[in-house]
């Protein structure tokens, strides 16, 4: 195995530093036919916001592809500084490389624990590289693994579930409250980041329609142009607060926007018993939090949702030793299966190399005694050859076994060499 896994990520590098190696599909092109054509290498270029990487494959009669020597390459690419770009460049090798692309496309190496994203981005790499024809017998085993180790752990582990940030939080409040989205109404009061952050995550259940309301009629009209929403006027925002099913705040309003006496009056007995669910994501908070009575209105802040996404995060680690089993065991398989694989034709070519030296020793011998040797006593002769070529290939073809168990190829190139074979 002559795999190597180079690049940097968010612990290694900066985001300015990232955002300068980020390939667009131009440079992707041309890197992977540079990779091919210059280093011999089967290529996959993995680019996501939190890391660049590239996977390389070389024959094993080749030198590594190592980390500097990728610096430069990538200094090539970009136009950047070689020493700007070296320090900050991981390497992993052979066994290490497979266990890294395994626990990248499981979410295991990410910022979010258990990011499912990454498993789709590993797979449009690969294809990618497949389009351009970078990619060998190596890595067009390997990438297919990494996914099938990533299905596996999402399905036997618990690592992918649960929302885990504060703005995704409110999806499962949402959820535990209703059935269906359809027919409901968003309303979004504020242009705060939060808001929009929790607003794209609500937009994905595909609500039947979203308000937007704000003091700045500029803001209300931007924000709603880019959730697709129909604007309010602030002035009408009791009668907003009754048509909505779910409320968004964040405003910067230094006191409460809807108290409860305003609510009782103005809002509560317009909705005729229906529920209502509202996130006051603003600091200091929109809503009154005696408008909550946790029967027809609940009302959560950005605390509640900041120690859901928290308990998610808790649920997830828990699930880290089974994911990390899961993924030693399958590196050890693909690692043992290819070295098997390539263990073959060595022991094939060694097998009858072997037999043709017995066969040049034996045969001239045999004839030479021609006349004086029993049937019985020729086949006795010739078992006693085949005995000691045996026993003479199960030390050499033992070892090689079990250097590939412990993923090294390097005894493979030893014989090839001390027996000269191709």
């Amino acid at each position: 195995m002559n795999l190597r896994a180079i690049g940097c990520n968010v612990e290694s590098a900066t985001v300015e530093l990232r955002e300068k190696l980020a390939f667009d599909p131009v440079k992707t092109q041309k890197a992977l036919a540079e990779l091919n054509a210059r280093y011999a290498a089967e290529a996959v270029i993995l680019g996501t916001c939190n890391r660049v990487e590239l996977y390389l494959a070389r024959p094993e009669t080749m030198a590594p592809l190592h980390a500097p020597l990728m610096a430069e390459f990538l200094s090539e690419v970009h136009g950047l500084p070689a020493q700007e770009i070296a320090p900050h460049l991981y390497e992993h090798a052979d066994a290490a490389a497979v266990r890294h692309l395994f626990r990248v496309a499981s979410g295991l190496d990410s910022v979010v624990l258990g990011e499912s994203q990454i498993a789709g981005q590993v797979k449009e790499a690969f294809e990618v590289a497949q389009k351009a024809n970078a990619t060998g017998a190596m890595l067009n085993t390997l990438f297919p693994a990494a996914l099938r180790v990533s299905k596996r752990v999402r399905s036997e582990t618990g690592i992918s579930q649960g929302h885990v940030s504060v703005s995704s939080a409110a999806v499962d409040f949402v959820r535990q409250v209703f059935d269906t989205f359809t027919d409901k109404t968003v309303l979004v009061i504020g242009a705060g980041k939060m808001g929009r952050l929790t607003l794209n995550h609500l937009a994905e259940l595909k609500p039947a329609a979203i308000l937007v309301t704000n003091r700045n009629a500029a803001r209300a009209e931007e924000s709603a142009r880019n959730c697709r929403g129909r604007v309010i006027p602030w002035e009408q925002l009791d009668d907003a607060l009754v048509q909505a099913d779910i409320v968004l705040s964040t405003t910067g309003a230094a006191e409460p926007i809807v108290s409860r006496t305003r609510f009782e009056e103005k809002v509560r007995r317009r909705r005729a018993g229906r529920t209502l669910l509202i996130f006051d994501m603003a600091v200091p908070r929109d809503f009154d939090p005696d408008i909550h009575d946790g029967d027809t209105v609940s009302l959560f802040n950005v605390d509640d949702l900041k120690r859901v996404a928290d308990r998610r995060m808790a649920e997830r680690r828990r699930h880290i030793p089974a994911a990390e089993a899961i993924v030693n065991t399958e590196v050890a398989k693909f690692v043992a299966d290819w070295n098997r694989r390539a263990n073959g034709p060595i022991i094939g070519q060694l097998t009858a190399e072997v037999d043709k030296l017995r066969e040049t020793i034996l045969g001239p011998l045999l004839a030479k005694m021609n006349g004086k040797l029993t049937d019985t006593e020729k086949a006795s002769i010739e078992q006693a050859f085949r005995l000691f070529q045996n026993r003479l290939l199960h030390g050499p073809i033992a070892a090689l076994q079990e250097a590939s168990l412990e993923g090294h190829g390097g005894l493979r190139e030893a014989l090839r060499k001390l027996f000269g074979l191709k």
